[in-house]
C-alpha cells in the first residue's frame, strides 16, 4: 500500500504565520473600537452620527465581502488565489487607516464626520480584500476534523493579544504625560503606529504561507469584468445554496446574535467604568477601563482557547460550544452584581467566566466551517472556501453593523450623554444592557445550537466519500490498489501447480477466529510496520517510545518489519527490530521531492552501514504514482548498490507486480524482485483471491530471472467500500490472512503483510479502505479475537 506523504497536519510556522494574519485582522477592529470614543468624547460627535459612522461602513463592508469572495474563489496565478489579495489589502488598510484619524477639532463637525466617513469606506474596502482570501486560507490549510480546531485555536491565541494590547491605548490617550493636547491628537499618532504595525503582521500569511499555482486551472470561471458583474448573480446562487445546509444557518445566525449582542454593548464598558464605577471622572478611572478588557483577553489567550480545543476534542464541538456559551451567561449575571463602586477589583472575578463567549466563538465557528465547507464539495463538485468564508463573516459585519446602529440607540433611549453630568437612570439602562442583551443572545444562539449535528463521525465519513471520490478521479497516484484489471490482461495461458486451499464452508466464525489466532501464533514472515498513533499524520515526527512501544506489540508473532522511510524518526524502526531480534526490510521514500530523496538516500545508506538493514528497498511504488522515470529511478537504486557493496545487503525497489512485469530493465537492476500482489484492490471475491495471489507470484517468477522474489505487500482490509467482488470485512480478512500463511510457509513464500496498524490519517487519502489493513487497530489492540 502507498504511503503517499500527503499530510493533513500544519506545521507550527504556518499556523503562527496565519495566527499573525489575526493579530492584524484583530487589531485594527480593537483599536478603531477604542479610538471611537475619541469621536464623542473629544471631538464632539453626537450618538446618532456615532451610529452612522458604526454602521454604513460595515454594511459597505459586507456588500463587498460576497463579491471579493468570488473573485478569490476564482483567481488563476502562480501565487494561488488568495496570496496576492492579502498583500494588497494589507498595504491599502495600513494606509487608510492612518489617514482615517488624522481628525482636527478646528475643521469642524461636518468635515471631519464627512472626512472619516470616506476614508472609512476606503479602509474597510482593503478589509475585504485582505479578510475574505485570508480566512479562505485558514479554512483550506487542513482537511482533518481536529487539526482545523487546532489552527483556529492558534490563531486565536494569536489574535486575542490585540484586545490585551489595544485597552492601553485609553490609559495613552488620557494621560497628559504621554501626548499634551488631549486623546485626539494622541490618535492621530498612535493609529500611525499601529496602521504600520498591522499591515506587515496582515502581510505575514501571504509571504510564508504555501499556496499552489492556480494558473492553469481550467475549472475556475475567468475574471472579467463581465464575469465579475455578473457574479452578483452567482453570489445570490451561493447564498441559496449555503443557506440550503441547515448547519450552516445555524452557524451563521448564532454568531450573529452572540457577536450583534456583544458588540452593541462593548463600547458601554468604558463608560461603566468611568460613571458608574468612578462618577464620571476619567482621571480617577485610571487604568480600570483598560484593566477590563486586558484582563479578559488575556484570560481569553491564556486560560478559554486552550480549554476551548481541549474541550472539543473531548467532547465535540458542538457540547464545547454550549458549555463554552453557557459559562459567559455566569460571567454576564457576575457583572451585573460585580460592578461595585468604590470596589473596582470586584469585576475581575467575573472576567474567566466571561472571556468563555467571545473567547471560544471563533475558535469553534472558523472550524465548523471547514467542515461545512466539505459538505458543499460533496453536494456541488466545488470547492469554496472564499464564499463561504464570505457569508459567513458578512453574517458577521453585518450584526456588527447593526451593533453600531443599537449602540447610538440604546444610549439614546436611556438618557446618556457622554461627557456629560448622567441620571443614575440612565447609567443603570447602560447596565442593564450590559448585561441583558448579551445573555438574551447566547440563551437564543444556544437554543438554536442544541440540535447542531455535524459530528465527528460524520465529518470523516464526508472525508471519505470526498477521498473516495478523488481516488477515482486520480486513482493511479494514490495506491497499488488501483490496478484493476492488470491480472486479467497479463495472465495469459499461466499454469499453476495444484494446490487444495483450506475450504471455510464448513467453519463458522469462531472456528475462523481460532485459525487466525492459530496462523498468528505460529510467527509469520513479516509485517510492514505503521508508525502513526492517533493524531499523527505521514510527517510528523516519530518519538522513540512509540517506536518501541510498537515494535513490542508485533515482536511475538514476526521474523522480519518493513519500514518506509529513513527520515523523520522512522529510522528508529530498524534499530528496535534489530534490538528485539529480528531483521529489517528497510525503504528509503522517494518521490518527486530531489531533496528529500537526497536525505532518504544518505540515511538508508547510513542504517545499513550501521548494521541495522537486512534488505534495501529504494522507492515505494515510485513508477506506479508517475513520480519518476524508470531511468531516474535506477539511478537512485545504482548509487545506493555501489554504497554498499561488500556489505552483503540485498538492494531491491518496491512496486506492483505488473510494473515489474513490464519492465525488464528494473528487474536487471534490483539484487533481489520486492512485489507488491493485491488480489483486494484488482477486485476478487474472497474465495477467488489465494487463487489470484498465487498467479501474480508466478508471473514474478516468469521475469525475475532467477533473482529472489519477495511479496512486499499483501493483505485485506476489515472494513470500508467494496472493490467490484472483493468485500472489505472482519471475516473475509480472517480468512485471507489464514489461506496466504498457508500457502506461503507451504510453498517458501517469503511474503510481508500488510499491515501491522490501522491507519487513521490514510482515511483522507485512500478513504475508509486505506485505514483499516491492519491486523491491531489503530489502539494497539488485536482486531480479531
Amino acid at each position: 500500500m502507498s504511503n503517499t506523504k500527503t499530510s493533513s497536519k500544519v506545521p507550527m510556522g504556518q499556523k503562527i504565520a496565519f495566527g499573525l494574519g489575526m493579530l492584524a485582522n484583530q487589531m485594527f477592529p480593537a483599536a478603531l473600537g477604542i479610538f471611537m470614543v475619541v469621536l464623542v468624547q473629544n471631538l464632539g460627535f453626537p450618538t446618532w452620527m456615532w451610529g452612522i459612522l458604526f454602521f454604513l461602513p460595515r454594511v459597505f463592508d459586507s456588500i463587498t465581502d460576497p463579491i471579493m469572495g468570488f473573485i478569490s474563489d476564482n483567481t488563476r496565478s502562480v501565487w494561488g488565489r488568495r496570496r496576492q489579495y492579502v498583500f494588497l489589502g494589507a498595504i491599502i488598510m495600513g494606509i487608510s487607516f492612518a489617514l482615517m484619524w488624522q481628525l482636527y477639532k478646528d475643521d469642524g463637525l461636518m468635515y471631519n464626520f464627512t472626512y472619516f466617513l470616506i476614508w472609512s469606506l476606503v479602509f474597510y474596502l482593503g478589509l475585504t480584500i485582505f479578510s475574505v482570501p485570508y480566512v479562505a486560507m485558514g479554512y483550506e490549510m487542513s482537511d482533518d476534523f481536529h487539526e482545523r480546531t487546532n489552527i483556529m485555536a492558534v490563531a486565536q491565541w494569536i489574535g486575542q493579544w490585540a484586545w490585551v494590547i489595544a485597552p492601553w491605548f485609553w490609559v495613552i490617550m488620557y494621560d497628559p504625560s504621554w501626548f499634551e493636547g488631549g486623546a485626539d491628537v494622541a490618535t492621530r499618532t498612535i493609529a500611525i503606529w499601529v496602521a504600520v504595525a498591522c499591515a506587515i503582521l496582515a502581510m505575514v500569511p501571504a509571504v510564508f504561507i504555501k499556496s499552489k499555482s492556480t494558473k492553469d486551472d481550467v475549472s475556475l470561471t475567468p475574471l472579467t469584468l463581465k464575469t465579475i458583474g455578473g457574479s452578483l448573480k452567482q453570489i445570490v446562487e451561493n447564498f441559496k445554496e449555503a443557506f440550503k445546509i441547515p448547519v450552516f444557518r445555524k452557524l451563521c445566525f448564532s454568531t450573529f446574535l452572540i457577536f450583534n449582542a456583544f458588540n452593541t454593548v462593548a463600547g458601554f464598558s468604558f463608560f461603566i467604568v468611568v460613571y458608574y464605577l468612578f462618577n464620571g471622572d476619567a482621571g480617577a478611572a485610571g487604568i480600570w477601563p483598560t484593566l477590563l478588557g486586558s484582563i479578559g483577553a488575556l484570560i481569553t489567550t491564556f486560560l478559554v482557547i486552550p480549554i476551548v480545543a481541549k474541550m472539543s476534542k473531548t467532547w465535540g464541538k458542538k457540547k464545547a460550544f454550549l458549555v463554552s456559551q453557557g459559562i459567559s451567561v455566569i460571567g454576564y449575571l457576575m457583572l451585573w452584581f460585580l460592578f461595585i463602586p468604590g470596589k473596582p477589583y470586584m469585576f475581575l472575578f467575573a472576567l474567566p467566566f466571561f472571556s468563555f463567549g467571545i473567547g471560544s466563538l471563533f475558535t469553534l465557528m472558523m472550524s465548523m466551517t471547514s467542515d461545512v465547507i466539505d459538505i458543499d464539495e460533496l453536494n456541488t463538485g466545488k470547492r469554496r472556501e472564499g464564499v463561504f468564508g464570505a457569508i459567513y463573516w458578512w453574517m458577521v459585519k453585518f450584526g456588527f453593523a447593526i451593533a453600531g446602529l443599537l449602540t447610538g440607540a440604546i444610549m439614546s433611549l436611556v438618557g446618556f450623554v457622554p461627557d456629560a453630568v448622567n441620571s443614575e437612570a440612565s447609567v443603570t439602562g447602560i447596565r442593564l444592557f450590559y448585561s441583558g442583551l448579551p445573555i438574551v443572545g447566547t440563551l437564543a444562539a444556544m437554543w438554536i445550537m442544541r440540535n447542531y449535528d455535524l459530528t465527528e463521525e460524520k465529518a470523516v465519513g464526508i472525508s471519505a466519500q470526498l477521498a473516495k471520490r478523488k481516488a477515482e478521479k486520480k486513482s493511479k497516484e494514490i495506491s497499488s490498489g488501483y490496478g484493476v484489471g492488470n491480472l486479467l490482461g497479463i495472465n495469459g495461458d499461466l499454469k499453476l501447480g495444484k494446490y487444495s486451499e483450506i475450504d471455510f464452508s464448513n467453519k463458522d466464525a469462531n472456528h475462523i477466529e481460532s485459525l487466525f489466532s492459530t496462523y498468528l501464533q505460529r510467527s509469520i514472515n513479516g509485517l510492514c510496520f505503521s508508525p502513526y498513533i492517533e493524531g499523527q499524520d505521514a510527517g510528523d515526527i516519530l518519538s522513540s517510545e512509540q517506536i518501541y512501544r510498537r515494535t513490542k506489540v508485533i515482536s511475538p508473532y514476526i521474523k522480519w518489519v518493513r519500514s518506509f522511510s529513513c527520515i523523520e524518526g522512522n529510522e528508529l524502526i530498524p534499530e528496535a527490530a534489530h534490538n528485539n531480534n529480528k531483521k529489517a526490510m528497510v525503504g528509503a521514500w522517494i518521490s518527486n521531492d530531489k531533496a528529500r530523496n537526497e536525505k532518504e538516500i544518505e540515511a538508508l545508506i547510513k542504517l545499513a552501514k550501521e548494521g541495522f538493514v537486512d534488505i534495501a528497498a529504494v522507492g515505494n511504488e515510485v513508477l506506479l504514482r508517475g513520480d519518476l522515470t524508470e531511468e531516474e529511478l535506477i539511478i537512485y537504486i545504482n548509487r545506493v548498490k555501489e554504497a554498499l557493496s561488500g556489505l552483503n545487503i540485498p538492494v531491491g525497489y518496491v512496486d506492483t507486480y505488473y510494473e515489474y512485469y513490464n519492465r525488464p530493465k528494473l528487474v536487471a537492476a534490483t539484487d533481489i524482485i520486492l512485489a507488491n500482489c493485491y488480489p483486494f484492490w484488482e477486485g476478487f471475491a474472497i474465495e477467488e483471491a489465494l487463487t489470484h495471489l498465487r498467479q501474480m507470484h508466478a508471473l514474478m517468477q516468469n521475469v525475475a530471472n532467477g533473482k529472489k522474489i519477495i511479496i512486499a505487500e499483501t493483505g485485506w482490509p476489515s472494513q470500508g467500500e467494496t472493490i467490484d467482488n472483493a468485500k472489505p470485512t472482519k471475516l473475509n480478512a480472517m480468512k485471507y490472512f489464514i489461506q496466504t500463511q498457508e500457502w506461503a510457509t507451504k510453498e517458501g513464500v517469503e511474503m510481508f503483510y500488510f499491515s501491522s496498524f490501522d491507519e487513521s490519517w490514510k482515511i483522507r487519502i485512500e478513504g475508509e479502505l486505506g485505514a483499516r489493513w491492519g491486523i491491531w487497530d489503530k489502539d494497539e489492540k488485536l482486531k480479531y479475537s
